[in-house]
Order: structure tokens, then sequence, then C-alpha cells
């Protein structure tokens, strides 16, 4: 019972806070629209400024109600003028919630890339869209080969996109994964991970190509759930007693070189983001061989 209504409590934080700044964001979002630079240069400068206190209300929210411990562990030292790739496993909503209270204030506001379909969500949606959050088709490739004259839509989309990104430091969040990640999943890829999915290269390189080199830097974000994965709801009812993260810096410096469109290049960046997911990987089965070892 007191989860519960700890869980609804922190909801409807969640929801105030987001509908006492959604007329402002819709405003920004619509005077963007306007074909003059410095207005939309400004607009954008306030809107990430919105978004930040936004975030930071919610991560309040979130001390108060949910208690969750959340432990970073070697944080590099971060710059809110850097251009930033971030990725990171994916196995629930609080992945979202854990990245954004890690990195809020310490770089550039997170954009992810989202599904197309996501623009209609209530609210967010339009947030999304006012906030320049890149929306994607994606096309399966038994949908290409049946429409071949949409080949290459995908990185169109993605340089088109990145292009508002080139004039104010920005981070670029990719789930590699592609989805979160379930048993079921896992063995329909059959992925030779043990809590991962396969990672896919195609968002990464398309990303670095559309910023042509001004993204340096690679933050590589390590999500451990100590006590099983949780849902959203679980989270704001204050059942996840711990979370712990791993970040890891890269130079992108070297990748940035490579020509994705290249078949042997295209090799070489596969096996750069499978070498990351690897170590990854490692690194989440000790977790867990030390945790079921607390639990016995």
């Amino acid at each position: 019972m007191v989860s519960t209504l700890r869980g609804l409590l922190s909801f409807s934080g969640y929801v105030i806070n987001t509908l006492f700044w959604f007329p402002w964001v819709i405003l920004l979002g619509l005077l963007k629209l306007l074909p003059i630079a410095p207005l939309q240069r400004g607009c954008t400068v306030l809107l990430d400024g919105i978004a930040g206190i936004w975030i930071g209300i919610n991560n309040l929210n979130q001390r108060l109600l949910s208690r969750t411990r959340v432990i970073t562990h070697a944080l590099p030292e971060l710059n809110p003028k850097q251009w930033y790739l971030v990725i990171a496993n994916h196995q629930s909503w609080v992945d979202i919630l854990m990245l954004q209270r890690v990195f809020n204030g310490k770089i550039p506001f997170l954009k992810f890339f989202l599904k197309r379909e996501l623009l209609y969500v209530p609210f967010l949606g339009l947030c999304w869209w006012a906030l320049d959050f890149p929306f994607m088709r994606r096309y399966s490739k038994s949908f290409l080969a049946k429409n071949p004259h949409l080949k290459g839509k995908d990185r169109e989309a993605t340089r088109k996109a990145c292009e508002k990104f080139h004039y104010q430091p920005v981070s670029i969040m990719n789930f590699v994964e592609g989805t979160r990640f379930t048993p079921a999943k896992k063995a329909r890829q059959e992925s030779p991970f043990p809590t991962l999915l396969k990672p896919k290269v195609g968002g990464v390189a398309m990303s670095l190509d559309a910023m042509g080199g001004k993204m340096k830097r690679l933050l590589d974000v390590t999500i451990y759930y100590p006590a099983g994965i949780p849902s959203f709801w679980d989270y704001l009812c204050g059942r996840v007693p711990k979370v712990e993260l791993w970040i890891e810096e890269h130079c992108l410096e070297p990748i940035n070189r490579l020509d994705y469109q290249k078949r042997e290049d295209k090799g070489t960046y596969q096996s750069w983001l499978n070498q990351i997911w690897s170590e990854k990987a490692g690194k989440l089965a000790a977790l867990e061989h030390q945790q079921e070892r607390q639990d016995c």
C-alpha cells in the first residue's frame, strides 16, 4: 500500500512537471519554424535549458520518492561544451531516467533517436519534436526489397536530423541493441552475449558520418540492476533499491576516419562495436556472479 501510494505521488509529480513546461516548449518550438537563424539558435538554447530544469526536477522527485541508490563507477571528466556520442545496454524504460540522472548538467542535453510513431505520444511527442529529437523511419530488408526506391532514405534522414546539431554542442544517445533486452529476443537473435542483444552499428555509423567528425568522444554506459530488471512502475514505487552504472570514455578519432559505405570499413566498424559489447558482457556476467554469491 505504501509503495503504491509512493508510485502515484511520483507519477503525479512527473505529470505536473511536464504539463507546466509544455506550453513554453511548444511556443519556442513554433518560433523555431521562422527561417531566422539567430532566432532558431536562441530558441534551441532556451529549449535545452528548460529541458535541463525539467530533468532536474524529475531527478529531485526520484530522490525524494523512489529513493534508489544510484552508484556511478569511474565517471570520466565531462564537459558540457563537448559533442558526445552515448551508447548503453537497454533493459528497461528506467535506463533513460538513469542516463538523464547521471549526465544532466555534465554533458549537453541528451537527444535520442526515436521511432516516428512516438511523435504521436500525448504531450511528450510534441516536446521531443520541439527539442529536435530525431524521428526515424526504420525499413526492414524485406520491405526495401519490395520498395528499392526507399533505399538510403534512413541515411538521408539521419544526416538531415543531425544538421541542427552542428552549431551547438549536443549528446546523441543510441541504444545500439535497437530494443530492450529480453530472454526471448536473445534466443531469436542467437546472441552470443548472456544478457545482451547483438549491437547494431548502422545508427552509430550514420550519426558519426552526419556529424562530419565533430563528435570526438564516445561514452559507453553499462547499466546493472542488482535486484533484477525493473519496470517503470517498480521504480516509481521505490522497489529498485540500487542501480550501478559504469561509464567509459573512448576516443572516436580513428572511427571518424572510416567510411561505413565501404565493405572493409563496415567490418572494422562492426568489430570495434563488438569488442565494446564483449567487454560489457564480461562485466555484467561478473556482476551477476558476484550478486549470486551475496544472495547465497
